[in-house]
Parts: structure tokens; sequence; C-alpha cells
């Protein structure tokens, strides 16, 4: 029996930030899926999972990016990444967390954000920084990594949910638009969704609550 559901925000919320990069590559003359291959390599300690655990101020992650660009051929700063984070709200999710909290499930976000924006969200404007903060209201805990100090995917970030609700893993479906994070959620005992889309995503979630999200 589902008690609650456990939502990323970035990709699930919002529309996914790899959309913002490949637009940034194909501008700059970059190879396809450039910055994705940056925070893949070490993913466990490169500058995005420093900067994300707050480790290192954005200057120092400035730098440490571009060293690490460099690194692999090209030249990109890390703030010009930061900027491409913040995506246009999926109402259709928004509409979809309201129901499932309407049917009487709870309902928690854990999100890897950086210190950097306005809010949670990482909004780069004021008026985007409401929109999000209007979703972030509804959820009864937030699991930033940029405050918590450990991020997705380690174990340990999905606990500090499932503690904060009172639930195990068994009682509780998982959402993220990154595979790596939901096998570590299903490793934590939830059922997890990738979300490739809104419309994939509210289907798949319907399926494991039992009713409407529409």
């Amino acid at each position: 029996m589902v008690k609650a559901v456990i939502w990323d925000f970035g990709g699930v919320f919002t529309t996914s930030p790899f959309e913002a990069f490949a637009r940034f590559e194909r501008e700059k003359g970059l190879p396809e899926d450039f910055i994705r291959k940056i925070n893949s390599t070490n993913h466990l300690d490169n500058a995005w999972a420093k900067f994300e655990r707050s480790d290192v101020s954005m200057d120092e992650f400035d730098e440490l990016f571009a060293e690490e660009a460099r690194a692999l051929g090209h030249e990109v700063r890390g703030r010009d990444v930061i900027a491409l984070l913040s995506g246009d709200v999926r109402p259709e999710m928004v509409r979809a967390l309201k129901l499932v909290k309407e049917n009487g499930l709870r309902v928690a976000c854990i999100t890897n954000n950086v210190s950097a924006g306005e809010g949670a969200g990482m909004a780069t404007t004021h008026e985007k920084a409401l929109a999000v903060q209007s979703i972030m209201d509804e959820f009864e805990h937030i699991i930033e990594s940029s405050k918590a100090g450990v991020r997705k995917p380690h174990p340990r970030i999905y606990q500090m949910a499932l503690e904060a609700l009172g639930i195990e893993g068994p009682d509780a479906v998982y959402l993220d638009d990154l595979g790596i994070n939901c096998k570590a959620a299903h490793e934590q005992g939830m059922a997890a969704i990738k979300v490739t889309s809104a419309e994939q995503a509210i289907s798949d979630l319907e399926k494991a609550v039992g009713f409407s999200l529409r």
C-alpha cells in the first residue's frame, strides 16, 4: 500500500536541464552531451558533486568545472552551465502532485541543487522563483543537497526523506529523471519511476497509486 510519493524537482516538475545543455552545446559548437560527460566523469567527487554538497563556492566551482572541461578538450565555464539549470514548469505535473495530496498520500521532495539562483529551484528570474516556490510549498518535507551536505544517489539522502515522513522504503514511490537516482531509490525499497516526459510519468504514477492524476 503506497503511503507517500517522493519527487525529484528539476526534470520532473520542470523541463529537463538536459534540453538546455543540448541547446548550449549546439550554439557553442561543442560535442553532443559534452556537459553530461563532464558531470559523469568522477561523478562522486567532481566539481558538480562538490557544488551540490556545498563543499565549494560558486567561484571555486566555476574554475573547477572549467578545468574539467579543458581536460576533455573544450572551454566551458561553470557559471555558464549553472545558468542553464532553471527549466520551465510543467503544469500537468503540478496538478498530479496536488491530486496525490487530495487522495491522502504524503509528499516530499529530494533535490540535488546548488547555492545559485533564487530558491530551491535555482530560478534565474523572480517570477520563476515565485512559481517554483508555489510548488515547493506543497511538500511536507524538502531535502536539498546543498543544505543536507549529501546528494543523490547516496543512500543517506533517501533515508532522510523516509525518516522525515516516518515511513519505510516499500511505502513510497519515487520519481526522478535520472536512472542512477531511481536505482538508488529502488535499493532503499521504493518503487521508482524514471521520468522521460510528463505524460509518461503521470501514467506510470497512476498505475503505482491506483487513481487518476488528470
